[in-house]
Order: structure tokens, then sequence, then C-alpha cells
């Protein structure tokens, strides 16, 4: 299980450097900008989902010894 969140975040983080690659800096709020911007924070969202994950079977694994 943490291998497959370790690549979850990788994949997310990933997708958050695609996105910025697609932002148009001068139309920022237009277009596939607007798309990115959401991309980018739907990533952001799931890294900080998949690291409260893996906080929590830490503290999980912990308590159970």
């Amino acid at each position: 299980m943490k291998v497959f969140t370790y690549i979850l975040i990788a994949l997310a983080l990933g997708l958050i450097i695609f996105n910025i690659t697609l932002l148009d800096f001068n139309n920022l709020f237009e277009g596939n900008s607007m798309v990115a911007l959401i991309g980018i924070a739907a990533s952001l969202c799931a890294v900080c989902i998949l690291l409260i994950f893996r906080m929590s079977k830490i503290i999980d694994e912990k308590t159970k010894e």
C-alpha cells in the first residue's frame, strides 16, 4: 500500500507539471488555461488527500504496536 500511494503521488505531481505547461499567462482565466488551472487544483487536492491517508496509516501502525 505504501508503494501504491507513492506512485499515485508521483502521478499527481506529474499532472501538475503537465498542466503548468498548458497555462497561458497572458490569458490565465480563458480557454485551455482555465482547464489547466482546474487540473492543477484537483491534483493538489489529490496529493493532500494521499498524504493525509499515508499519515493515517502510519498512526494506525503505531497504535497497533
